[in-house]
């Protein structure tokens, strides 16, 4: 298998894995406060770091990575879990996913910003397109709820963009698990003691809540990037990113299983417009500069 087409493996891995994560938040936060779940999430996350850190004997990061990793962590461990468990005590998880369309969009230009990388013209269009089509549906199916949980929502999208696109920017060279791992370590110092402090006033957890939180602090804080960061390093930030566009279609097919919530079937039809626009930003998204060497098949 080609490097590019494992970073495309990699990431759709990854993508199937957080698409769990607004079903699993809205869960969790359905009886537990919104705050705690957040710090919650990355503690537990954080101390299952730790431990990776420790077995596998890894170096720590030089001084020139510290800042890299902390936009990391303030963007995917802290920013994005916060903001969006926010909007979710506003919105349902079916509605939230529709914004997860417009990650694509924040990555590809942070990866631009941040990573170095140059896309086809037509990339753009594709990638667009892609939006549109999500967007769309977003529209045609009535799906705004809250302007206040739509303003959440639309930051956590910055926020998660700045994050992966600075996160896949440092797994060249640092490796793309370490950089999670790190990244949850430098915030254990915060999101530790505030889960302790919170757990009191947490609030009274169900086993659908706590089922939740222990997905997104295994699988949507950890596992899911070690795929993700791994993909989007190997394959281009922009490129990989696009499969983002197919997550709020996992994610909705999983909160109409899971939490009994109502999805049109017109999902589908839509599926396949975005589909068919991933491959077309795919083929368009390899002029890339200024990619170091890396170590990210670590």
């Amino acid at each position: 298998m080609t490097k590019a087409a494992s970073g495309w493996l990699n990431g759709l891995i990854g993508v199937v894995i957080f698409s769990g994560s607004m079903p699993a938040t809205r869960a969790a936060v359905l009886d537990l406060d919104p705050v705690f779940v957040t710090m919650a999430r990355a503690a537990i996350a954080g101390v299952l770091a730790v431990a990776m850190l420790v077995y596998f004997r890894e170096k720590r990061p030089s001084r020139a990575d510290f800042r890299p990793l902390l936009i990391t962590a303030g963007g995917v461990v802290v920013g994005f879990p916060l903001l969006s468990a926010l909007a979710l005590r506003h919105v349902t998880s079916a509605h939230s996913l529709v914004f997860i369309g417009l990650l694509p969009l924040s990555t590809a230009v942070f990866a631009v910003l941040r990573g170095g990388e140059r896309p086809q013209a037509l990339f753009w269009l594709f990638s667009g397109l892609g939006s549109l089509c999500v967007g769309g549906f977003a529209v045609v199916q009535g799906l705004s709820a809250s302007f206040l949980g739509d303003g959440l929502l639309l930051a956590s999208v910055v926020v998660c963009g700045l994050g992966y696109a600075e996160g896949a920017r440092l797994s060249r060279t640092l490796g793309g698990w370490q950089v999670i791992c790190w990244a949850l370590v430098i915030a254990l110092p915060v999101t530790l003691p505030a889960s302790l402090v919170l757990l009191p006033s947490a609030g009274q957890p169900t086993i659908p809540s706590l089922a939740g939180l222990a997905y997104v602090s295994i699988f949507s804080m950890l596992i899911g990037f070690i795929f993700w960061y791994r993909g989007l390093s190997q394959g281009g930030i922009a490129a990989v990113g696009q499969l983002q566009l197919l997550q709020p279609f996992f994610g909705l097919l999983l909160a109409a299983v899971l939490l009994h919530e109502a999805v049109s079937a017109s999902m589908l039809l839509v599926m396949v417009a975005v589909v068919a626009c991933v491959a077309g930003a795919r083929a368009f998204a390899h002029r890339r500069i200024g990619l170091p060497s890396a170590r990210q098949s670590a």
